[in-house]
């Protein structure tokens, strides 16, 4: 169900979030097979990003300023990213990996990733999609998972506690790791990115938990021609040429 529910939010959100020439540009949607993970999908994306930096970072950027997303989606296993695909469009040195595991549970999982790119210092931050904070140019009370109540499901609001108590359950794992390897700036920009792609898992799940009833009905299949319906119409809105 979070399959459907993940598919349906990425696609309605980046449909929402897209303006002319800014957003997310899809590139490539296609199914591929793995000899380990098995069969998923492939999705190649450009984030149009020039007008929602900070000052600073468009200080030192072009007018026309995109991040290549490539992802592996092989659920409950995906990667976004390796070491050379998520990109900026004129910095190489510039790089994000993403991995990523779903498990059926409250996120008391250690040790999920057994991977040679946790290296060195590493933080474990533990996300609340009702009581977090999130930026304020963000929130719409609708969306608020502490007064969202589902009229299909019975689900929510979520009270205090409730990643203990409440049935059905799930944790996305995420392991992400961020270079910048430009001297004076390294530190600055991989902290800002980090605080980026916390926002966006916050504000993404939260959607995903408010618009439950627009999807919990979807199969699989019904999404995916969702999916594509809201591709087309998110490239037409960005200008773009890709089918």
């Amino acid at each position: 169900q979070y399959r459907v529910g993940q598919l349906y939010t990425i696609s309605k959100h980046s449909h929402q979030e897209s303006e002319k020439g800014e957003g997310v540009e899809v590139v490539k949607n296609e199914p591929h097979e793995d000899p380990v993970h098995g069969p998923g999908q492939f999705t190649e994306k450009r984030v149009h990003l020039s007008s929602k930096l900070p000052s600073w970072a468009r200080a030192v950027t072009p007018r026309i300023f995109y991040i290549t997303e490539k992802a592996w989606n092989y659920y409950p296993y995906t990667i976004t990213a390796d070491s050379h695909s998520l990109q900026c469009s004129f910095l190489p040195k510039f790089s994000i990996y993403i991995e990523t595991k779903y498990e059926d549970n409250c996120g008391d999982s250690e040790n999920i990733f057994h991977s040679d790119k946790i290296l060195g210092d590493h933080e474990v931050s533990f996300l609340d999609i009702a009581f977090d904070e999130i930026p304020e140019r963000y929130y719409r009370s609708l969306e608020d998972p502490r007064f969202f109540s589902s009229a299909k499901t019975g689900r929510g609001p979520l009270r205090e506690g409730w990643r203990q108590h409440t049935k059905p359950i799930m944790c996305s794992y995420k392991l992400v790791s961020v270079k910048f390897e430009v001297w004076g700036l390294q530190t600055r920009v991989e902290q800002f990115v980090h605080k980026v792609i916390r926002d966006i898992l916050l504000i993404g799940h939260r959607q995903a938990f408010a618009w439950v009833d627009e999807w919990c009905d979807m199969s699989l299949e019904e999404v995916r021609a969702f999916e594509t319906q809201m591709q087309v119409a998110t490239n037409q809105k960005l200008g773009s040429q890709h089918p």
